[in-house]
């Protein structure tokens, strides 16, 4: 089968995308994802093709008196991010023969692709889309409505357009598709059950009891190991020289303003020792030289294990590896489902309740690692839950089955596939 896989978003949309594209692999098919030019060479390195798109996913630096794009002009720029990946995508498709796609959150134009070409596709989600009763909509997950009103408010947030919608009709222009409401679309996909798999673990997350069948928890779809990958001595002799110390891991959307500000007073006046990674490390490295050091895109598989907390935005990805590693968090989520994980975090007892972007302070994140590295209630929950990891996917085997299992069973090349 030749799978064409879309991965538009940041690093940790991409990452999970490779695992299954490798487990793909290893049975047999082969691959294509739709992938950020940034991100283009690791998705080689695991013997996927990479059709390459290179809009920006964030609007660039405003200038110095510049109070940035605001909201319509960050929405603007996000129309024509997604434009460029769905340009890319059909690019793709013209370049060779497709048997199935999938889909990811901010990519719902692969299904008028599977369409046009009369193939079968499938979403691969890393947070839960459906409206539901057990959850509020991840665009607006920073409250949660309760079990009365998180449905019909899930509802009501799926018929406002999102900045893919102009690609989705875009490409159904292009491929000589009839023009559709978008809404109409999703609820076609709905009455025809296209499989939604989850790459979430239901020890996480119970199966919410309103979901159809079509709808799975697939386990988490953790990142691939670089076997030949060594740690950097500076980091490996850190951790070495002295107690486990914390982790501020800002991703790979670099974050300005009121939250960068203070980051950087937590760094300088904590008593810990620090590693800082991903888009803001640099600068914040400089707040205080020797007590911190700066980690450039390292395995949490190996570093989470040794630290004592991790202060972080509440993505998928790295919310899942901090409950693998058995370590507490300190959330402070900035948009969409990060509300949602960091929420679940703390609910599971492993981390502490949420800074929001208004809310966060020095004092706040000093309070928050205190709290949950002093406390040995919150420890050992942790540790609980990563057991209880470990022993369900030893139960349930390879978190991408499911999905393999769907693709097996449709493994009949269309004709001149």
């Amino acid at each position: 089968m030749k799978v064409l896989i879309l991965a538009p978003g940041s690093w940790g949309d991409v990452s999970p995308a490779i695992r299954i594209a490798v487990d793909l692999i290893a049975d047999g098919h082969s691959v294509t994802m739709v992938v950020h030019d940034d991100y283009a060479a690791a998705v080689e390195r695991s013997g996927c093709a990479a059709a390459r798109y290179t809009a920006a996913l964030t609007p660039p630096p405003s200038v110095d008196g510049d109070a940035g794009p605001g909201v319509r002009g960050y929405l603007d720029h996000l129309r024509g991010y997604m434009m460029d990946h769905a340009e890319a995508a059909l690019m793709a498709v013209r370049a060779g023969a497709v048997d199935v796609v999938l889909t990811n959150p901010i990519s719902p134009y692969g299904h008028d692709i599977a369409e046009a070409l009369g193939i079968p596709s499938a979403e691969a989600l890393l947070q839960p889309s459906r409206p539901s009763r057990a959850y509020p909509p991840m665009i607006a997950s920073a409250i949660d409505f309760g079990p009365l009103l998180n449905r019909p408010i899930g509802r009501v947030v799926q018929r406002v357009p999102a900045p893919y919608v102009p690609a989705v009709a875009w490409v159904r222009g292009q491929l000589g598709l009839p023009a559709k409401k978008f809404t109409t679309t999703l609820n076609e996909r709905a009455r025809a059950a296209v499989p939604v798999h989850h790459g979430i673990s239901p020890v996480i997350f119970p199966r919410p009891g309103d979901w159809p069948q079509h709808m799975s928890l697939d386990g988490f779809w953790w990142p691939v190991d670089d076997e030949e990958w060594t740690a950097p001595t500076e980091l490996a002799d850190f951790l070495a020289g002295g107690p486990p110390p914390v982790l501020v891991t800002m991703g790979s959307v670099p974050e300005g303003g009121r939250t960068a500000d203070a980051l950087s007073e937590f760094v300088s006046s904590t008593r810990h020792r620090v590693i800082v990674q991903g888009a803001a490390g640099p600068n914040l490295a400089e707040a205080a030289p020797g007590r911190v050091v700066t980690a450039g895109q390292v395995p949490h598989s190996w570093l989470l294990p040794q630290v004592a907390t991790a202060i972080h935005q509440a993505g998928a990805g790295i919310t899942a590896a901090c409950l693998r590693a058995g370590i507490p968090s300190v959330p402070f989520p900035q948009h969409t489902d990060q509300f949602f994980w960091a929420r679940t975090a703390a609910r599971l007892g492993v981390a502490a309740p949420a800074l929001s972007n208004r809310r966060v302070t020095p004092s706040g994140l000093h309070s928050n690692v205190e709290s949950v590295t002093g406390s040995g209630e919150i420890l050992r929950a942790a540790t609980t839950i990563a057991k209880s990891l470990e022993r369900s996917e030893h139960e349930q085997g390879e978190s991408t089955l499911s999905l393999r299992g769907w693709i097996a069973e449709r493994s009949t090349p269309r004709a001149g596939g």
